[in-house]
């Protein structure tokens, strides 16, 4: 393993001789047990170790972070904005009539080295990582616009890996749309991100993260969340167009009346390989989660979904609910779904359900004989299976956005 990461901590900036030890021994943890492979179960599906073994001869960290280019900024709504580049805050626009009840800077050292992963990624990322988003949104504050973080890639990431750290926190009667727009080059690299949510009491944070365009690069990113009473937590993935990824999602429902809703919808090109895992804690009564994930898969592409529902014992009045579903467009492609359920509680209502096929090819003869070309008639079939997953955005100008996205990365598979 240390043949394959040529890792210079030097190059690191430290605040305390102590991060500088604490960096060493993350790094040694890391090296003696390696990267995740089909031995572990949550990664018998996604062979990291033979994946990055068989697409990169070496690998060094990133620490470079020249940019100089002007942001392309998204005309289709208001909004504000961060900017992120390479996975580090750099710098943001945000113009509430109340700036102090949003709070955004990069993450403290000692907040970098902490998380909650017990995955040997995290030992890789407390070693190497150069920072991240601090952002806190106060309590009793409804963001009137959504904030998006531009995430942009330099050119110079060959064979790099980059390693950030994320926090994000609603206080209490606190809203907000937060969307991630990742801005790439054709850099082959690799970005390992471990991000801590926490939503407080009567909050609603809505996730959405979208792929501007195609990516070569081998993303992994581990959310660990929290929830508190009447909170809610939606997470919308689409992110269509990158080589290589995978989210690990862990959601604490601490609170009575939480709910968290996990929506996806992916077009998969040609050798492309993305995973989504979830695990759903209910740890109190009349909690309510929702996932459904979909996925379009072309020649030699393979999606994942590892979903699991743990309802603890108290947590009576649970609604758990959980559907993956997958049109493979080609013989080569393969879905492969492990939905899980945990119950301990006995007055709960809790279902899984996963089904895989190809296009209907009565709806295509009957679309043709509307007038519509084979070609058209199943990219609107495709859009229509994934922008189901958009039913839950009730703001019109970004569902109209995403939309537009979505149906370009169905013509670009």
């Amino acid at each position: 393993m240390e043949q394959l990461f040529a890792i210079d901590l030097e190059k690191i900036s430290v605040a305390s001789e102590q991060e500088k030890k604490d960096r060493k021994k993350n790094l040694q943890l890391f090296f003696e047990t390696g990267l995740p492979n089909k031995k572990n179960e949550d990664w018998k599906f996604t062979d990291l170790n033979s994946i990055i073994k068989k697409n990169f001869k070496s690998v060094k960290n990133n620490y470079d972070f020249n940019f100089d280019k002007k942001i392309d900024i998204i005309n289709e709504f208001e909004h504000n904005y961060i900017l992120l580049v390479n996975g580090v805050y750099k710098s943001s626009d945000i113009k509430f009539e109340e700036d102090e009840k949003v709070k955004v800077q990069s993450l403290k050292s000692e907040d970098n080295l902490r998380n909650y992963s017990k995955n040997n990624l995290s030992n890789l990322n407390k070693a190497l990582t150069l920072g991240g988003l601090d952002l806190e949104i106060q309590e009793d504050y409804k963001c009137k616009k959504p904030i998006v973080i531009y995430n942009y890639f330099t050119s110079n990431l060959d064979n790099k890996i980059i390693n950030n750290s994320n926090k994000i926190k609603l206080n209490q009667n606190s809203e907000l749309i937060l969307i991630e727009y990742n801005v790439d080059h054709k850099s082959k690299y690799i970005k390992n991100t471990f991000e801590n949510l926490e939503i407080k009491d009567n909050s609603v944070l809505k996730n959405i993260v979208i792929q501007k365009t195609k990516s070569n690069g081998y993303f992994y990113k581990s959310i660990f969340g929290s929830q508190g009473y009447n909170s809610s937590y939606q997470n919308f993935i689409l992110t269509s167009g990158l080589k290589f990824n995978k989210v690990d999602l862990d959601m604490n429902l601490n609170e009575e009346k939480s709910n968290c809703f996990i929506l996806s919808g992916l077009s998969l090109g040609k050798d492309e390989h993305q995973e989504i895992k979830t695990r759903i804690n209910h740890l109190a009564p009349n909690c309510k989660s929702y996932q459904k994930i979909k996925n379009v898969l072309q020649e030699n592409s393979n999606g994942i979904y590892q979903g699991k529902i743990f309802v603890k014992d108290i947590a009576q009045k649970t609604d758990a609910y959980q559907l993956s579903k997958a049109l493979i467009l080609e013989n080569q492609a393969e879905f492969s779904a492990k939905p899980e359920l945990e119950i301990y509680a006995d007055d709960v209502k809790c279902s899984h359900g996963s089904t895989s096929g190809s296009i209907d090819d009565e709806a295509i003869h009957y679309l043709m004989t509307r007038g519509i070309k084979k070609k058209a008639a199943r990219k609107l079939l495709i859009n229509g299976f994934l922008n189901e997953i958009l039913e839950n955005i009730s703001e019109e100008k970004i569902k109209s956005f995403l939309e537009s996205r979505i149906g370009e990365q169905i013509d670009a598979i």
